[in-house]
């Protein structure tokens, strides 16, 4: 989707309605911008948003976090 957004007082940008729409943007929600090749980017902050389509560091398969947590609580166990 590409549309055309004018920079309002103080140096606001409002996000079209549509836009805001297909990326479920509401109001209060925190973006990051940043400037990149001269271009201005806004991505989301949404934790669950990021697990799902950032970009992955680690590879972990359930078993192996379930192991983790397994390990983690008896080790909590024995120190109380």
């Amino acid at each position: 989707m590409k549309t055309k957004a004018r920079v309002g007082k103080k140096l606001t940008i409002h996000i079209p309605k549509a836009v805001a729409e297909e990326l479920n943007i509401k109001e209060g929600d925190i973006l990051s911008l940043k400037v990149k090749d001269n271009k201005i980017v806004l991505e989301q902050n949404d934790a669950i948003l990021l697990s799902l389509k950032g970009k992955k560091f680690a590879k972990l398969t359930i078993d192996e976090v379930e192991k983790i947590s397994e390990e983690e609580q008896r080790g909590y166990e024995d120190s109380h």
